[in-house]
């Protein structure tokens, strides 16, 4: 049976006001309209909540949820709205808690290498200040200016290290969290190793919202390497470029990162960058940019010397250490994306590295079938790749909203008959819901709603998100 939930009341408004004060209890049109999506262009999607608020501790927090359990509205966490599967979208409604204002790092200790920090702390932040103390955090989504390290949690967040550090996940050694209920529990401990009890970490890192509030976290920092280089190896097909990661490996050399750029999304983002220039993007090319870290210098220089090697064997025509624009060329590739359309559509599947050129062998012939436009970028050390089709040829939103469900459709089959799954990084929100149900196994996914349903009884923490709780999906 589809559960309903209470409109936002008066007295809950003012209720919310007595937890946090007047200011930061908001229900004019303006700051409705600002929340009825995150990175999310579609109109087909947006929601506008009932209100809005901004709690600035986490015994704030636990107040608001027990408002919410009490008035039966349903709650969207939000942390910077950076996410790309309408994840802090309020499709039903109700109250949006926004995380902007718990924005301090509590404690940053170099010298036994962890950081705790409130939710609202940007990635970038916290790496800036990091290295400014000798030391390095190791997560880093392409975001990282925009986006906060309790949204990184909640989506298990991946980026460029991924390939040596893991992802958001790999990051963590405890959470403080505002459960469903209201309940305000610490979960993991700062240890090298335990066996005590369930991860309970784990489970909140990657459940987007859905079993409880991320309000602290306690963040591993690691030796700040010394050397480093950044390597672009530049092929003219993406078979030779996709056959190097494996390599690499392989080899020994324990990269950092290994980025791929197909032609397309090189050319678009250096139009968008001012036709900022960059070698041989009118042949045709693509780039492998591979980032290589080290505490010795000749090591780091033999490591160079074999990767420019082990790239001109594999095909490679070129190879130039990157400067800031490859960097630059990488991380604003959504923007030239959403430059051209603001519907774009972020893939970001995931197949076992041998599988890499098989699956993305395939996108030509679904860009045919569905006839879309595509372009193309990788975390290709992880097998993570990003294909963003664009509405280039003007589809109304509701016209491009069913492209993108048929194209899921097929897309999606061929990822997990490769082994692979249907997100890497940015995870499953409200937007592959439907998918996922489709793909994953009918246990998988019992055992996901089972522990929802046991943490969040009246369902109202992200409601929609992940898994279809209540049984009345309607994309």
């Amino acid at each position: 049976m589809a559960q309903t939930y209470n409109p936002v009341t008066p007295e809950l408004v003012e209720e919310l006001k007595k937890v946090v004060g007047d200011r930061y209890v908001k229900t004019d049109e303006e700051y409705l309209e600002q929340y009825q999506t995150d990175e999310e262009g579609n109109p087909h999607f947006f929601k506008k909540p009932e209100v809005v608020v901004f709690p600035g501790t986490t015994e704030e927090v636990a107040e608001v949820v027990k408002l919410a359990n009490k008035y039966l509205v349903p709650i969207t966490p939000r942390s910077a709205g950076t996410g790309v599967a309408c994840g802090a979208i309020p499709i039903y409604h109700g109250m949006v808690v926004e995380l902007q204002r718990m924005n301090k790092i509590l404690k940053l200790d170099a010298d036994y290498f962890y950081a705790v920090c409130q939710t609202g702390v940007f990635t970038g932040q916290l790496q800036a200040e990091a290295k400014k103390a000798g030391v390095m955090y190791a997560g880093d989504p392409s975001s990282a200016e925009s986006c906060q390290i309790g949204g990184n949690v909640a989506n298990n967040a991946g980026g460029n290290r991924a390939v040596r550090y893991g992802t958001t996940r790999d990051q963590i050694y405890a959470l403080k969290v505002v459960t469903p209920t209201g309940d305000i529990v610490d979960v993991g401990a700062r240890l090298k190793k335990c066996s005590t009890g369930l991860c309970l970490e784990q489970l909140f890192a990657g459940s987007e919202g859905t079993l409880g509030i991320i309000t602290e976290v306690t963040v591993k920092l690691r030796p700040l390497p010394p050397y480093s280089f950044n390597m672009v190896c530049v092929f003219n097909t993406d078979k030779e470029a996709f056959a190097l990661p494996n390599k690499i490996l392989k080899a020994g050399i324990d990269p950092t990162s290994i980025e791929y750029m197909g032609n397309s999304a090189i050319a678009m983002t250096c139009k968008y960058l001012d036709n900022m220039e960059m070698p041989h993007v009118d042949e045709g090319c693509c780039y492998v940019i591979v980032t290589v870290e080290s505490f010795d210098e000749e090591e780091s220089d033999r490591k160079m010397e074999k990767l420019c090697d082990l790239a001109e064997a594999n095909g490679s025509i070129d190879e130039f250490e990157a400067d800031q624009r490859i960097w630059t060329l990488r991380k604003q590739f959504a923007e030239a994306a959403r430059d051209i359309d603001r519907m774009f559509q972020t893939e970001d599947f995931v197949v076992p590295l041998d599988k890499i050129a098989e699956m993305t062998a395939q996108i030509p012939e679904l860009e045919k079938k569905y006839n879309l436009y595509t372009v193309t970028v990788a975390h290709i050390g992880d097998g993570n790749i990003h294909v963003l089709p664009l509405n280039k040829y003007g589809l109304s939103p509701e016209e491009w909203f069913k492209t993108i469900k048929a194209f899921h459709a097929d897309l999606f089959p061929r990822v997990y008959a490769l082994g692979g799954k249907m997100s890497g990084e940015h995870g499953i929100g409200y937007k592959k819901l439907e998918e996922f149900a489709r793909c994953t196994p009918e246990g998988e996914v019992k055992l996901i709603k089972a522990i929802k349903q046991a943490l969040d009884p009246n369902n109202i923490m992200n409601p929609g998100k992940l898994v279809d709780v209540n049984g009345d999906f309607v994309a």
